[in-house]
């Protein structure tokens, strides 16, 4: 109990800086154009990371139960865009 009483000032300081960090204030802030082509370019990349890191993961697993993994992950996109001519 003597540890929460000498606590209670630094408790007190630590709740009234939250609860003011809360309050509205008006930005001032420019956004250009540029911005938002950013946002959407660390979209994709996520979006691609992603992908390619579940499936990465997926040939890994599926070596697991027996089925052979590729040599190259490009391997299985390369045998899907064949053309027999």
């Amino acid at each position: 109990m003597l540890f929460l009483a000498t606590n209670i000032p630094m408790a007190r300081t630590t709740v009234s800086l939250l609860l003011l960090s809360l309050l509205p204030v008006q930005a001032q802030a420019y956004l250009d154009p540029g911005t938002g082509s950013i946002i959407l370019q660390g979209v994709i990349a996520g979006i691609a990371v992603a992908w390619f890191t579940i499936k990465t993961y997926w040939y890994k697993l599926a070596a697991l139960f027996g089925k052979k993994a590729p040599e190259s992950l490009l391997e299985d996109d390369a045998d899907d865009n064949t053309d027999a001519t």
